[in-house]
């Protein structure tokens, strides 16, 4: 019923740039935060950016300066552009969202995932 989708994926090397897209759709009351995060091979899965239904964002240290946020509520869609990309950016990407149904839950869904290649 909730769906992400995900897309922008792909190889680029290093120094180049990649935007993300994820768009939400179904039966929905309301979108609160909406986020990224990435795991890479042999990793834990960590938040890179996440951004309140307000506009308020906050970045991993890692991609402080270098990645941005942001979110078109007309279509429940979350953004993430990336720029000067690192070998170490490598990873798959994840877009979350914490969403409120028309019977008040609020739950947490989860995209399928997107890779990122950083590599020469």
């Amino acid at each position: 019923q909730v769906q992400l989708v995900e897309s922008g994926g792909g190889l680029v090397q290093p120094g180049g740039s990649l935007r993300l897209s994820c768009a939400v759709s179904g039966s929905i009351f309301s979108i609160n935060a909406m986020g990224w995060y990435r795991q890479a091979p042999g990793k834990q899965r960590e938040l890179v950016a996440a951004i309140t239904s307000g506009g308020r964002s906050n970045y991993a240290d890692s991609v402080k300066g270098r990645f941005t946020i942001s979110r078109d509520n007309a279509k429940n869609t979350v953004y993430l552009q990336m720029n000067s990309l690192k070998p170490e950016d490598t990873a798959v990407y994840y877009c979350n969202t914490k969403i409120t149904s028309w019977s008040r839950l609020i739950r947490d869904y989860w995209g399928k995932g997107t890779l990122v290649t950083v590599s020469s």
